[in-house]
C-alpha cells in the first residue's frame, strides 16, 4: 500500500479539490449519506481559504499570513474528516473515488490493530506567537508500535470568533472532541504559529492514528497562554 498523502501540497490544488468535492458530493449527498451541514462547513472553509490568499504575497503582513495558515489548516481538516467519515466503498464506487481524486482504500487484511494508548507531550514557546508541542510519545508503558502511524493534534483558542479564526471555542474543552482544528504529524514535535493571538489561552489534545486512519484514545487536555 502506498503511503503517499492524497491531499495536494499546493494550496491552489487543495482549493480545486475542495470545490470538486463540494460539487460531486452535493449531487450525491443523499446516496452517500453526507449531512448537508458537512458540505456547508466545507464550502465555508473553502471560501475563507480562498479569500485569505487574495492579497498578493508581497503585500501580506504577519496577521494576513497567520490568517492564511489557519484558513488552510481548517480547510484541510474539514477535507480529511470528510474523506475519513464518508468517502469509502460502498456506497461509493471506484469510479466515484477516482472522480474525487482519490484511490480506493487498501482492503488487504491486516493484523495491525487500532492504537490502544494515549499520547503525551509538552509545550515550549520558542518566540512571540509560537507554540511548539514536543516529545510526543506513548503515555506509560509502550505497546505495539505498529499501530502508531502518527499523531493528530487537536487544538482551539478560547475566545470570540474573529477574522483570524472563525472557529474559536467559547468554553474550556473536556476532550479533543471539543476542539475545532487538527493537524497530523509523524514527527515528535510540531510548531504552531499563532501570530496575532498573543495572550489568548490555547488548548491541545492528542491521539495516535494508524495508517488506516483509526484513532486511539484521547490524551490529556493541555492548555497554555500564547506568548
Amino acid at each position: 500500500m502506498s503511503t503517499r498523502d492524497w491531499l495536494p501540497s499546493r494550496r491552489e490544488d487543495q482549493l480545486l479539490m475542495a470545490d470538486s468535492w463540494g460539487e460531486k458530493a452535493g449531487e450525491q449527498h443523499e446516496a452517500w449519506k453526507i449531512p448537508q451541514l458537512t458540505l456547508t462547513n466545507l464550502a465555508a472553509a473553502a471560501t475563507e481559504a480562498r479569500n485569505s490568499i487574495k492579497t498578493p504575497p508581497g503585500q501580506r503582513d504577519p496577521i494576513a499570513n497567520a490568517r492564511i495558515r489557519l484558513a488552510f489548516r481548517e480547510l484541510t481538516a474539514q477535507m480529511r474528516d470528510l474523506r475519513r467519515r464518508h468517502f469509502f466503498m460502498p456506497p461509493l464506487t471506484e469510479m466515484d473515488l477516482a472522480a474525487l481524486g482519490l484511490r480506493p482504500k487498501d482492503t488487504t487484511p491486516t493484523n495491525v490493530p487500532p492504537p490502544a494508548i494515549p499520547v503525551e507531550g509538552r509545550l515550549t514557546f520558542p518566540a512571540i506567537g509560537l507554540v511548539e508541542m514536543r516529545e510526543m510519545r506513548a503515555a506509560g508503558e509502550k505497546r505495539d508500535v505498529r499501530s502508531k502511524h502518527g499523531v493528530r493534534i487537536y487544538y482551539g483558542i478560547l475566545g470570540e470568533p474573529s477574522e483570524i479564526d472563525k472557529f474559536r471555542i467559547r468554553e474550556r474543552p473536556s476532550t479533543g472532541d471539543d476542539l475545532p482544528h487538527s493537524v497530523f504529524t509523524r514527527r515528535s514535535r510540531f510548531r504552531f504559529d499563532f501570530t496575532g493571538d498573543s495572550g489568548r489561552e490555547i488548548f491541545f489534545c492528542m491521539r495516535f492514528e494508524n495508517s488506516k486512519g483509526e484513532a486511539g484514545p484521547w490524551g490529556e487536555v493541555i492548555s497554555a497562554f500564547i506568548p
